[in-house]
């Protein structure tokens, strides 16, 4: 049997309107819940940050490092030079010379009052105070030895070393210019590096150290201590994060906080079209498919798929089409 023109196509309009419907999925809109997020900025912050300082005070004779240089425990960073102490050095010297050639005669004069002491020449008494003249010069001979030490300790304290392993960050001297005991001559970064939040005191009731931190590169982190004392109006919090970068500390990285939850009604976003600058949704009532539009917002992602939340157009309980071509 001939089919017209007229019935070939009200039925590949039936078979399209078939398929579709075959083809079509609904979804009942509910209430969900989504975390509320809050935009900062995280600082990267080296976990140790150690000053390597001077233990005298004199002048910089050398200086090993600069930014950016890597060091490890015990490493030269500076050297520190005081004249005075080669000065001391000097003169202990001459005085340990003049004591060692009294100790010299001291000793000859010991050794012929015992021998004069068994011919009977000279008394008891007189061979005790050459043996303490002899005891005496050895005394302060020792007493000058270790006060030589003390200096040669001090000389040797002019170099300044690395309390740690790290990256040299900061260094505030120079060649030639004059420190004191206890200033820093370098800054050493070291122990890894966290990310370091300034967050409105608003939203420190709605942090809790485990809390999940998303990074603005796509990566994660988690929150692992929350100062307790606000300053300025901001809490302070720390967030550990793998693999994060410690080239530079200081940089500034955009964090995202979850501060909230709160309702909302979501819809596939293959549920949505937009014709005529308008987006839309195809919404199952009594009298069948109706489109309608609707006021979408923000998009949150669900079991791997992105769902849109939608403003206003739906009510919690409507079922919406989802049509696949």
């Amino acid at each position: 049997m001939r089919i017209g023109t007229p019935h070939f196509l009200f039925l590949l309009a039936w078979l399209i309107a078939a398929g579709q419907g075959i083809l079509a999925e609904t979804v009942t809109v509910t209430a969900a819940p989504i975390v509320e997020w809050k935009a900062v900025f995280g600082q990267v912050e080296a976990r140790d940050r150690v000053p390597a300082r001077a233990r005298i005070g004199g002048t910089v004779v050398a200086l090993d490092v600069t930014e950016g240089d890597s060091v490890t425990a015990g490493q030269r960073v500076a050297l520190v030079v005081d004249d005075k102490l080669q000065f001391r050095i000097n003169a202990l010297d001459a005085q340990l010379s003049s004591l060692n050639a009294q100790r010299e005669t001291a000793t000859a004069d010991l050794e012929r009052g015992r021998t004069l002491i068994e011919r009977g020449v000279i008394t008891t008494q007189r061979l005790d105070q050459l043996q303490t003249a002899v005891d005496v010069i050895e005394g302060q001979i020792s007493s000058l030895g270790a006060e030589r030490l003390v200096v040669e300790q001090q000389i040797a304290e002019g170099a300044i070393l690395s309390p740690g392993d790290g990256i040299v960050i900061s260094v505030p001297i120079s060649r030639g210019s004059v420190v004191n005991p206890g200033e820093a001559a370098a800054v050493v970064a070291g122990g890894g590096v966290f990310l370091r939040l300034s967050i409105p005191e608003r939203h420190a009731g709605d942090l809790a150290e485990g809390n999940a931190i998303e990074i603005g590169d796509g990566g994660s982190g988690t929150l692992v201590k929350l100062y307790p004392q606000i300053e300025g109006g901001r809490v302070q919090a720390d967030v550990e994060v793998a693999g994060l970068d410690g080239r530079f500390v200081g940089r500034r990285v955009p964090v995202r906080l979850p501060v909230g939850s709160r309702d909302a009604i979501l819809v596939p976003e293959a549920a949505l079209t937009r014709h005529g600058g308008l987006d839309l949704v195809t919404v199952e009532t009594e009298a069948g498919p109706r489109t309608r539009a609707v006021v979408p917002g923000g998009s949150v992602t669900r079991d791997g798929a992105i769902w849109l939340e939608i403003l206003t157009g739906l009510e919690p309980g409507e079922t919406v089409v989802i049509g696949h071509e």
